[in-house]
């Protein structure tokens, strides 16, 4: 079935236990006071995409300061939320010993349970966690009652940044074939529904549905203090974008074309627009994530010459450990060509690269191509956010894209 017209079945069918009957589920959005609604009055909303994994976001040798590790993790939400940026979340991944080698050694967080631990340590900023909803022992009444609680702790401010899993070695590590692609979107909106009816339901509430997971008179307290809590998803394909037309606040999205500004500012305004509208003709509303790798410092050659040796340093292992791991993703698809190495060693969705007047006036062309936030990643995280606390983040604000 595809996933439009499991949604048509979800919204049309009253079989008693089904999920359906429910045209739309209350959401942070719903509610002017909410932590996500603060947030959005922002002209761009401001996030960090954490280096929870060995290497951060770049194939390169060059000595630096980031690092995987908890504490120095905490120290770089800590620093963003001093500096009023709105979110904060990372990857998750389940790979075998090695990882995809180099820098890219494997060792990495639990995307879940740092941004769990940083919900009782942080005041404003709202914490996402990525979290694979549909492998492992993982069940929606689990998620229900975790989530319920992290966003009582929270006051609001948790949320899930939804995937599917889109390397067949993941799904292989916990017993199971790789489930097609469009297909885990299926499932995953069953398990969204589900969690859905857990936060809001005043009843218990019981399910069997296509999936493998069923309820009997479950029920989830304490309820979300705003309808529920944030969920972001993270695609390109056409069922990833009507996922997340339905059920996300903010769907995180890649550039189609390559890294380079140029080829990104190209062609992300008509992606941006069709992201929306699959929305809007659900009578929703969600804003585009964008993740810019940013190098920068104050003049041109001092920026051009720590682009380069970042660059001079690209680690060759790494990218081959990638190819070892067969993906289905859309959303990375036509990403390989000749500079491959160059820009895995830069890393990022896309490379804004320039003094910080530059820099600002890239971000001003990602705003006119769509763009509702940006989730920025640095190659050396703590002297870089400092560098962008100081220098670039006065200037966003004199632009009009910060308040």
């Amino acid at each position: 079935m595809a996933l439009c017209d499991l949604i048509c079945t979800m919204m049309l069918s009253h079989r008693p236990g089904s999920l359906v009957g429910w045209n739309r589920f209350a959401a942070p959005t719903d509610f002017a006071d909410s932590p996500l609604s603060q947030a959005l009055k922002q002209p761009v909303l401001l996030g960090l995409f954490l280096p929870i994994q060995a290497g951060g976001w770049s194939a390169s040798t060059l000595p630096r300061t980031t690092d995987w590790q908890f504490e120095y993790n905490k120290a770089l939400v800590l620093h963003a939320e001093a500096l009023d940026f709105d979110l904060v979340f990372a990857l998750s991944q389940w790979l075998p010993k090695g990882g995809y080698g180099g820098v890219f050694n494997g060792q990495a967080l639990d995307s879940f349970v740092t941004t769990a631990a940083l919900t009782s340590i942080t005041q404003k900023i709202l914490l996402i966690s990525t979290i694979h909803v549909l492998y492992g022992p993982l069940h929606p009444l689990h998620l229900a009652k975790y989530g319920a609680t992290l966003d009582h702790i929270s006051g609001g401010r948790w949320g899930i940044n939804v995937v599917t899993g889109h390397r067949a070695i993941e799904h292989e590590m916990f017993g199971w074939n790789r489930i097609e692609h469009d297909h885990r979107y299926e499932l995953a909106a069953e398990f969204i529904e589900v969690l859905q009816r857990l936060w809001e339901d005043e009843e218990n509430f019981s399910f069997e549905g296509k999936s493998s997971w069923k309820l009997g008179g479950a029920f989830v307290t304490p309820k979300p203090k705003y309808g529920r809590p944030v969920l972001v998803n993270a695609t390109g394909s056409d069922a990833g974008i009507s996922f997340a037309a339905r059920y996300s606040d903010i769907v995180f999205i890649t550039s189609p074309g390559a890294s380079d500004f140029a080829s990104a500012i190209e062609l992300l305004p008509a992606h941006t627009m069709r992201v929306k509208h699959a929305a809007r003709d659900l009578g929703r509303e969600i804003r585009t994530l964008l993740n810019p790798m940013v190098i920068s410092r104050k003049t041109e050659r001092e920026t051009w010459a720590y682009h380069d040796a970042i660059v001079a340093h690209a680690d060759s292992s790494a990218p081959k450990g990638f190819g070892r791991f067969d993906s289905d993703a859309h959303a990375w698809k036509g990403r390989v060509g000749k500079d491959a190495p160059k820009r895995r060693a830069i890393g990022g969705n896309i490379e804004v690269i320039g003094t910080p007047e530059q820099v600002v006036e890239q971000f001003v062309e990602l705003k006119q191509a769509g763009i509702d936030g940006l989730q920025l990643s640095f190659f050396d995280f703590k002297e870089d956010l400092e560098f962008f606390g100081n220098c670039i983040l006065p200037l966003m604000k004199h632009a009009g894209l910060r308040l």
